[in-house]
């Protein structure tokens, strides 16, 4: 049972690794949030005072990350189903993309709020 559940844990690890790798590849939206990430993830830790706010900081930096790659997901099946023009594949397509901005919205608001309010 526990080798069962070892190769299992390591095979998800390497499908999630593969995702990542394929994000960062095709996607380069996802490699400037990426990268903002690496930089602003440590100063994130530096600037939060308490545990809380560190976590503030950080976890929504990788909401970001997160959305995006579900975003990305999102977009590939939309083109895998049809490479068409229609409107529901726009309508999905900008929700997803909405749904990035949001999440970049909700960042900057925990940013100015844990370090000017």
């Amino acid at each position: 049972m526990r080798s069962f559940l070892k190769r299992r844990i390591f095979s998800t690890f390497l499908f999630s690794w593969a995702g990542l790798r394929q994000a960062w590849r095709t996607e380069e939206a996802f490699r400037v949030e990426v990268m903002a990430f690496v930089v602003l993830m440590p100063l994130g830790l530096y600037l939060g005072h308490s545990g809380a706010e560190k976590a503030l900081l950080v976890g929504s930096l990788g909401i970001i990350l997160i959305v995006e790659l579900l975003n990305t997901g999102l977009e590939k099946v939309v083109d895998r189903i049809s490479l068409e023009q229609h409107s529901l594949s726009k309508t999905v397509k900008d929700i997803g993309s909405a749904a990035v901005l949001l999440s970049l919205v909700v960042a900057g608001t925990v940013w100015a709020l844990v370090l000017f309010a």
